[in-house]
């Protein structure tokens, strides 16, 4: 069987957080996430992954999801892969592929296409490189025309060899039962007293085994970051690939300041997206709506045709044909149903607001079940935690709620049922009823008078 062999041991010092540098997240999701997926989009199940700093984060992330195997010390990269024998011997008949935990863009494609090569060509190892226009700082591949000669790095590269644009991506394929063969003959006889993973192919090749490389389409597969620098360049680049995919889809940008998309979200054609706009999770979007300006949508099913401006909205649903903002918050589970509209400054938390209802503005509707056709009056509240417990207000089709109505939970309102303003509600109120809330009236005349003449008093006796 193949294998993958993540490795995510890595401190990251210069990104001045206690947190395992392959945790850093990428466009939402930790650098490790990416290489995890592209594994499995890749058909590679059985996977284990290297720890090391704070390991525990990591472990408690994976869970149940793959093997982990600790670095205790870190000795270099081919120490922390001999971490991983135990697991490479439980299974020696197919190949190993050996991944950085802190280069998010390896692709599945790139796995995939450089395994055919790697078993194609009979290769003990095969390295994964890419052509970049800068590649000052990486390992050169050195070719031959029977596959490589060997990684050349930087600081030990002739000029000749500095001109050298393929460049080692850190990402190897083995045959599984070769590798354990080569991390057996590692030695740490170098300058920082480490075990590299690249002497592995020195090592083939003079026990005359093949090694040759795959160069991939995909030149990001380079790409890691050492400090918050590095990270907002792999940010960045994240940010535009999925920018262009999405237009590529058909959906519509006039800017892209401040919009950020994760890969998981699905848009539909005729889509446009205003700044300052970030969707999370899985967040589906249909067809034809005007989502932002600044709008945060997380894991939210939106309809075709609906429009957003300032909203915030949360593992809901939001059906066609919508209209809402500026400055709504939509708590978890609520549902908009096709044609509601609701104004500024208005949130729904645990609700359904039904077909076509009204909710103007200056509202909290929380467990409550809003039936179409209501219209809901400014400063109308659902009154929904007595402080032990939280209760559901009804409200029937076609009712109408006075501004500043209280509806104390768990009351039911009528089909048809108005309540006037100011009107606070504590028992259900039947179909076609009004409910209406008038206290006695007290009138103290003369009580500004007395109020301002007591005040002027107080102010000179102040100043005496």
């Amino acid at each position: 069987m193949n294998q993958a062999v993540i490795l995510a041991g890595g401190q990251g010092k210069r990104m001045k957080a206690p947190i395992p540098k392959p945790m850093f997240k990428v466009l939402g999701e930790p650098m490790l996430e990416w290489v995890l997926k592209a594994c499995e989009n890749a058909d590679l199940s059985r996977i284990c992954v290297v720890t090391g700093y704070e390991a525990k984060q990591i472990e408690d992330y994976l869970g149940d999801r793959c093997r982990t195997a600790l670095q205790a010390e870190r000795l270099g990269t081919g120490h922390a892969v001999q971490q991983t024998i135990p697991f490479l011997q439980e299974d020696t008949d197919g190949s190993t592929l050996v991944l950085c935990g802190d280069a998010p863009f390896i692709d599945s494609e790139t796995i995939a296409d450089s395994l055919v090569r790697h078993e194609q060509e009979g290769n003990a190892v095969t390295v994964i490189t890419a052509n970049v226009e800068h590649p000052f700082g990486y390992g050169r591949i050195l070719r031959t025309d029977s596959g490589i000669a060997g990684i050349v790095e930087e600081k030990d590269a002739t000029d000749a060899q500095r001109q050298i644009t393929e460049i080692n991506s850190g990402c190897y394929w083995f045959r599984t039962a070769d590798l354990l063969t080569l991390l057996s003959k590692l030695t740490c006889e170098n300058a920082q007293h480490e075990y590299y993973l690249t002497d592995t192919i020195a090592i083939a090749l003079h026990e005359g085994l093949r090694a040759g490389a795959y160069c991939s389409h995909n030149p990001d597969v380079v790409l890691g970051a050492n400090d918050r620098k590095g990270l907002l360049t792999l940010n960045t680049a994240a940010r535009n690939a999925v920018l262009q995919q999405h237009m590529a889809n058909g959906v519509g940008f006039t800017c892209t300041d401040g919009i950020i998309i994760e890969r998981s979200v699905q848009i539909g054609a005729g889509t446009e997206i205003l700044p300052n706009t970030i969707l999370r999770g899985n967040t589906v979007i249909g067809e034809n709506c005007v989502i932002g300006p600044n709008c945060v949508i997380e894991d939210t099913i939106i309809g075709n045709n609906v429009t957003l401006n300032t909203v915030q909205a949360y593992q809901s649903e939001i059906d066609g044909n919508v209209k809402i903002g500026p400055f709504v918050h939509i708590r978890p589970n609520s549902h908009i149903c096709s044609g509601a509209q609701i104004g500024d400054f208005v949130e729904i938390k645990n609700t359904t607001v039904g077909e076509h209802t009204a909710i103007a503005h200056l509202a909290y509707l929380g467990d409550s079940d809003i039936g179409k056709h209501v219209n809901i009056g400014c400063g109308c509240v659902t009154v929904n935690f007595d402080g032990i417990k939280k209760s559901r207000c009804v409200i029937g089709d076609h009712a109408f709620v006075g501004c500043n109505t209280n509806l104390i939970a768990p009351i039911a309102l009528g089909h048809h049922a108005y309540t006037a303003a100011g009107t606070t509600v504590t028992t259900d109120i039947p179909d076609y009823a009004l409910a209406i809330d008038r206290g006695v009236l007290h009138v103290k005349e003369g009580y500004t008078l007395k109020k301002f003449a007591n005040r002027s008093k107080k102010e000179t006796n102040e100043n005496e």
